[in-house]
Parts: structure tokens; sequence; C-alpha cells
């Protein structure tokens, strides 16, 4: 199975120089229609449902502080054709989007919305999206 790194160097290598919101935002929403589409996981690594949206850990443990990201150390040719056709098509829909609609998308989504149940706007938190939130949501799109 390929790695978050590895799906996050394939987006980078579609779409180079973009800020650090949308690379997490684009990683996400490969996640979740991959789920839909293929029935299976990207990667394995968690999601977790942070104040600004939905983030993977590992990826932000490598982009914190920077605003744009414009290169990533993955193997992009880790994904399998189904994989990359995936997550051409969600780049084709979401990366024309700015960071800011993207975060404010999956703010209004349940997946989100369900892993920050309780909490306040701002407070941090390592609840997780789990795959199962996305693909039942998502799949009922």
């Amino acid at each position: 199975m390929a790695s978050v790194h590895d799906v996050a160097a394939y987006i980078l290598s579609k779409h180079r120089n973009i800020t650090a919101m949308k690379f997490q935002k684009l990683v996400y929403y490969s996640q979740a229609w991959s789920l839909v589409w293929d029935e299976a996981p990207l990667f394995p690594e968690r999601i977790e449902a942070w104040a600004n949206g939905p983030v993977v850990p590992e990826l932000y443990d490598r982009h914190k502080g920077m605003f744009r990201v414009i290169s990533w150390d993955g193997n992009p040719e880790a994904l399998s054709p189904q994989q990359k056709k995936t997550v051409d098509a969600v780049l084709k829909f979401y990366a024309k989007q700015s960071s800011q609609w993207l975060s404010d998308l999956t703010h209004r989504e349940r997946p989100w919305l369900e892993a920050r149940e309780g909490l306040s706007a701002g407070e941090r938190s390592n609840r997780e999206i789990t795959h199962a939130a996305m693909a039942e949501y998502y799949g009922s799109l």
C-alpha cells in the first residue's frame, strides 16, 4: 500500500507550489474519494480533525512552518494506475479551489463535524476522522 508521503509526492508532481492548507485538504479528499470509488484506503496514516480542518499529522510534521509546499520526499510510482486515476479526479475538481474554500467546505461536512463534536471552534484535537465516517458521508453524495 502506498504511504501518505507517496500520495503527497504524487499530488505535488501534478500541482507544485501549493499552500500547506490546500495540500492537506487535497490529501484528505484523495483518501475520502478512494474509500468511495475504489472501496479501499489510499494510505494507512491517520487523518485528524484539527481546528483548521482535516490534517494528516505525518505530513504536518514535515511541512510545519511552511506556507507553501513545493516538493515532497515520497514515491509517486507507489500508487497503482487506479489510485492515480482517483487522485487525478480529485485534483481536477478540488485543486482549482482556494485553500480557504477547501477549509470552509471541510468545516461543513459531517466527517469533520462529527469528529469535532463537543469541541469549541479553535480547540485543539487529535480526534480521528475515520475511514467509515468518510466512506459513509462521501458515498451518500
